[in-house]
């Protein structure tokens, strides 16, 4: 008689049999090489182009080039799943809250994984996202999941050097004008100059230093003459030092409450093609590395745990920032120390008198604490607050719009966020106070129907008057203020090679916004359907809209001084097509049509198609290389596509206007442990059109940049 195994354990038994047939099977069709270390794969391009042509900012470069960078730590030194914690696993940005929930619940019924692939039985887990976390985690105990010494974290560690150098060709206005030309030019030149050395093991211990010049910023002269770079950050942070002491930070690091209605500074999801993805997450603290200059903590901070329930988080911060001083000719009768700021500068540059007037104009002094109460896996509650203090008091111009914005010295928050997993239900949210009686809320569900279906909502309602300077939820506009809305997300996984991501957000603005003199509200849907094969081919048709109100220049008698708002649709269509023509070279393609229409300006059109080549064989060179070609009516018609850059310098530029864009990376690794890259790329106008805006305008149709980087890794 055949051996029959006990009821209980046959359902692990076909589990594990089931997991060692997808690996051998997921084995044999690794046909292709996964990206190098810093090489960003298609998704994580999405995400980071997603998030920029949210913003409505007109940068031209990526503030959060660190986002994925805890990825090359795990891949030197895989994450163990079955130990890693929501919070983690939510830090790598790869698995979405329903799945890493279904994770964690099979960990709990099935106990310990045996197999990476053993992924694939988990409802929610499709093979794509088993085939992106497999380069990044394990299965097995080593001696990592040991409490590792502090001198040998510090001799094991993994050390990088980056140095950058990076310009623009054309002679901008700007750098050929002095002082006896004009009151507002450039101290300096027009490169721009990054460093960065860094040490870290796994997630335990991270220290470094990163320093930077912007294009037309001193260096080694003028007001720089003594600090070199205008940009300095240092940051120290160690992780589970012991049951007690979660995490250390000294120096600069980012820190993250609940949905982040009151303080986020790091990474977060927004409307994306990850149409379920939609909750703030992640350590509370953590290092930070990147260069924006308002976007991070200055000082120390750390997180304790009082057994197995409790975790505690307390920071204090003082930094300098940026900030436009009232005119002295408006406060003859003032004392100087209390002469107020209009606004405070989020653009981090310094390369004009006026500019470096400003810098470090005003000091601001943040501090808070987070108590979270975690029962399990499934249950969370956070109690946060947050004090900031300004040594000027912020005094902003008597406009209607800005009537409820935070003035004075002192701002005090407070919020309570949950997170609560039920079977395949996972509820979120926070509700926040400022101190002047505002009110903000956001709650959310993500569930999971079954393996094929994943749904998410999110209700939000930021109050006219709630005041935050440093929150960053989930909306369609920054701030966390004068918003409600409600958000549809769906993704179907019909078959084995097909997935379907929509959306839809219907929000208002009940009162006025910058340029915008009444209430508005609007709507917007995104429509993806993707088909895959085997790490070969990735192709997709994705349909945008969105429609809401924009400030027109109107009769101001018969509007009172104030401008009609008109409702402004964009719609955009996209067909993208990616393959890989061998386990070496890949062929991108992508087509973009669209339309910008309203009462005022009519229908304004354009199209945009590029051609991609990127060649990434065994040996030591390496390259990418793009051509484009974009023909709008103007910028309103504006095409937001990501472009390959040096190692964490990820670019993503808008294309509108009649013209064509192409570069050319070209990466070196025939050295041991180095890596050297150089990249051109250049934007030709053929309708004419010149860069012409102000200190930046050349007076020609070209702009080409330049750079050039070396990555010893030690």
């Amino acid at each position: 008689m055949l051996f029959q195994p006990p009821l209980h354990l046959r359902p692990r038994l076909m589990t594990l049999l089931l997991a060692a047939l997808l690996s051998i099977s997921l084995t044999a069709q690794k046909d292709t090489l996964p990206p190098s270390i810093g090489e960003e794969d298609e998704f994580q391009q999405q995400l980071i182009e997603d998030v920029l042509a949210n913003s409505e900012d007109d940068t031209d470069e990526f503030t959060f080039n660190a986002a994925f960078d805890l990825l090359e730590t795990y891949r030197r030194r895989p994450l163990n799943l079955n130990k890693a914690t929501y919070e983690e696993l939510e830090a790598t940005l790869l698995l979405n809250p329903i799945q890493i929930g279904q994770l964690l619940d099979y960990r709990e019924r099935m106990g310990s994984l045996l197999s990476v692939y053993e992924l694939q039985v988990i409802p929610g887990m499709d093979l794509e996202s088993v085939r992106r976390l497999a380069n990044f985690v394990r299965v097995g105990g080593d001696l990592d999941d040991a409490k590792i010494p502090l001198n040998r974290m510090l001799t094991e560690g993994d050390r990088e050097l980056y140095v950058r150098w990076q310009r623009r060709l054309e002679r901008a206005r700007g750098y050929e004008i002095g002082p006896e030309d004009a009151t507002n030019y450039y101290f300096g030149s027009p490169d721009r100059l990054y460093t960065r050395f860094r040490q870290r093991y796994s997630n335990k211990l991270s220290f470094g230093i990163t320093a930077e010049k912007d294009p037309g910023e001193a260096f080694f002269t003028g007001p720089n003459s003594k600090r070199g770079f205008d940009f300095y950050s240092a940051h120290f942070y160690l992780g589970n030092v012991n049951r007690t002491v979660k995490a250390v930070a000294l120096g600069d690091f980012a820190v993250s409450f609940g949905q982040g209605l009151i303080l986020y500074t790091g990474f977060g999801f927004g409307k994306s093609s990850q149409t379920t993805n939609v909750a703030r997450g992640g350590p509370v603290i953590r290092p930070y590395t990147s260069v924006n200059e308002a976007s991070f903590m200055r000082g120390v901070g750390t997180t304790l745990a009082f057994g197995d329930k409790f975790e505690f988080t307390a920071f204090g911060s003082r930094k300098g920032r940026t900030a436009n001083v009232i005119s002295l000719s408006d406060t003859l009768d003032i004392d100087l120390a209390d002469i107020g700021i209009t606004s405070l500068n989020l653009s981090g540059l310094n390369r004009t008198p006026g500019e470096v007037e400003d810098r470090n104009a005003v000091t601001e002094i943040n501090y808070g604490g987070s108590l979270r109460y975690r029962a399990n896996q499934r249950f969370q509650l956070g109690l946060n607050a947050l004090g900031t203090n300004l040594s000027r008091p912020l005094d902003l111009q008597d406009q209607a719009f800005n009537r409820f914005y935070f003035q004075g010295t002192d701002l005090m928050n407070a919020s309570l966020d949950y997170r609560y997993r039920y079977r395949n239900f996972t509820f979120f949210g926070e509700v926040a106070a400022s101190n002047n009686g505002g009110i903000a809320q956001l709650h959310g569900l993500m569930l999971g129907l079954d393996r094929f279906v994943d749904l998410s909502l999110v209700y939000r309602n930021y109050g006219v008057d709630y005041q935050a300077l440093n929150a960053r939820p989930f909306g369609e506009t920054n701030g966390a203020r004068n918003e409600n809305g409600i958000y549809m997300g769906i993704e179907l996984r019909p078959g084995k090679h097909w997935r379907v991501n929509a959306y839809y957000d219907v929000f208002r603005f009940p009162y006025l916004r910058f340029n915008i003199d009444g209430p508005s509200e609007g709507h917007e849907y995104r429509f993806r359907l993707t088909y895959w094969q085997k790490r070969k081919l990735e192709t997709y048709l994705e349909l945008r809209s969105e429609t809401k109100g924009f400030g027109t220049d109107g009769d101001e008698s018969v509007f009172t001084n104030l401008d009609p708002v008109v409702p402004r649709t964009r719609f955009q269509a996209r067909l993208h097509f990616g393959y890989k023509i061998n386990p070496f070279l890949e062929w991108r393609s992508r087509f973009d049509a669209g339309f910008t229409e309203d009462e005022l300006n009519g229908r304004e059109t354009g199209f945009m198609v590029y051609q991609d080549l990127h060649y990434r064989p065994r040996g030591a060179f390496s390259f990418s290389t793009r051509m484009a070609v974009f023909d709008t009516d103007g910028f309103n018609v504006r095409f937001y596509q990501y472009e390959n850059g040096l190692l964490y310098n990820a670019r993503v530029l808008p294309y509108y206007n009649r013209g064509t864009r192409a570069f050319f990376l070209m990466r070196y690794k025939g050295i041991r442990n180095l890596t050297v890259e150089a990249r051109i790329a250049q934007t030709f106008f053929t309708d004419g059109t010149v860069f012409d805006n102000g200190l930046e305008a050349t007076g020609g149709s070209r702009r080409t940049e330049v750079g050039m980087q070396g990555i010893w890794r030690f």
